[in-house]
């Protein structure tokens, strides 16, 4: 009858929490990166070089950087529900307010901001999915919201290039009614995260008593699992390896993942392709991201086993950034980015799924937001090196190898963080299998 309740319960979490979830970071994420698609037309008629574009568009994670633990501690305090919507509402006014920009300053200005603005996001609604859900089925729901990226970028990229056609009208340019139209679901969404969003279970009228006693328990069993080697405190899970080495590999993760996203539209422009055309085939790479990116959850949690499958998935990316640079057909450049793009999104579920492993309390809020932190300095890296690269060599080839020289290295590094868990012995099984 145990089991009949728990399964009731993690299912109806699921069901509530999820879909909203999602759309909130499909937002967040959009909000992020259509401007790789407002530069097609931004970058004329503002006079940006590749590097003043690739350092604004990567100067966001600086301030997402350093305002990062401060808001998942924040948010450890207050609760989720109130400081997502302190979040949302932010970073859309600052989204839209991008529409204004009227020179590198500005724009410089405004990117910073925005990632100051967002900061929390991402690492906050991971700390909540451990408000829910036990460790063994972490990284199918991780993967489930975090499928929102993908889907973002497939949705958006159709919808970012019919807003690009609409320039002139009332006075605006096409980038400036992308940036104002895409910013305002933020807001609205601050309010229905009030309205839907509990801080926990023991919150959640729609639980009954007997679902949030189920809940509390099954997480209370993972709390106990080796609790004496989990980190607890603020300083020491902000100095532990195992988080310095999760972030470095995040880092290489993130790199391949923004030097693909915030580049490719104007790479495809290049190739011939017209703004439609481009929306339109860029449902394809992401699409498959999405479903792969589930499935492969699915498989972690599954198998038990983390760490080989972020490995496995940054060689898959790796591979693929460099088959991309390597042929002179369009389509298989696109496919091999799709392949990229796959190994990319397909390693964040599991990935996500290894700081509770050995992480708890303040020291979960902490760590996940040092380790996105240190992660997202790659949204800086991975963009602004394809544009130096570009301005200085003319191609984006070269610029290609060199994100997968990154990426590559985050599965070899990924591989040694294998190595110290066991040493650890930290939460050695999640699941049936070990990691």
């Amino acid at each position: 009858m145990t089991n009949v309740v728990e399964e009731r319960a993690f299912a109806k979490a699921a069901r509530r929490l999820i879909p909203l979830m999602m759309v909130l970071y499909l937002v967040s994420f959009l909000d992020r990166v259509n401007v790789g698609f407002a530069a097609l037309t931004m970058n004329a008629d503002l006079g940006f070089t590749p590097v003043v574009f690739g350092w604004g568009a990567g100067v966001f994670f600086l301030g997402y950087f350093l305002f990062e633990v401060p808001s998942n501690l924040v948010l450890e305090k207050v609760g989720a529900r109130l400081w997502i919507c302190r979040i949302m509402v932010t970073w859309g006014i600052l989204s839209a307010a991008t529409a204004f920009v009227t020179g590198p300053t500005s724009f410089f200005v405004v990117r910073f901001l925005l990632g100051a603005a967002e900061a929390g996001f991402l690492p906050g609604m991971i700390l909540y999915l451990g408000y829910w859900f036990p460790l063994a089925q972490r990284a199918r729901y991780i993967a489930l919201f975090m499928a929102a990226v993908p889907i973002a970028s497939a949705l958006g990229a159709p919808v970012s290039a019919l807003l690009l056609e609409t320039h002139g009208f009332l006075g605006f340019a096409g980038w400036q009614w992308l940036f104002l139209l895409e910013g305002a679901p933020a807001c609205l969404l601050g309010i229905a995260v009030l309205l839907w969003l509990p801080d926990g279970p023991q919150a959640a009228p729609w639980l009954t008593g007997e679902e949030r006693a189920a809940i509390a328990t099954r997480l209370d069993a993972d709390h106990a699992i080796e609790t004496s080697l989990a980190r607890h405190a603020l300083w020491p899970a902000l100095t532990d390896a195992r988080v310095i080495v999760l972030g470095l590999v995040y880092f290489g993760l993130v790199v391949g993942l923004y030097g693909i996203g915030l580049w490719l539209p104007q790479i495809m422009q290049g190739m011939g392709y017209s703004t439609r055309q481009i929306g339109l085939i860029l449902i394809i790479p992401y699409g498959l991201s999405a479903v792969a990116m589930l499935a492969w959850g699915r498989h972690s949690d599954a198998r038990g086993e983390r760490i080989l499958h972020v490995a496995g998935a940054a060689v898959l990316a790796a591979i693929g950034l460099v088959a991309s640079v390597h042929t002179d057909s369009p389509a298989l450049a696109i496919a091999a980015v799709t392949v990229a793009a796959i190994g990319i999104y397909g390693a964040l579920g599991p990935f996500w799924a290894v700081p509770p492993l050995f992480l708890r309390g303040t020291a979960a809020a902490a760590g996940i937001a040092l380790i996105n932190s240190i992660g997202n300095l790659g949204g800086f890296v991975g963009p602004y090196l394809v544009g130096w690269i570009k301005q200085t060599t003319g191609r984006y080839s070269a610029g290609f190898e060199v994100l997968a020289i990154i990426v590559f290295a985050a599965a070899v590094l990924a591989l040694m963080l294998r190595r110290m868990l066991k040493a650890g012995g930290s939460a050695a099984r999640s699941g049936p299998a070990r990691r």
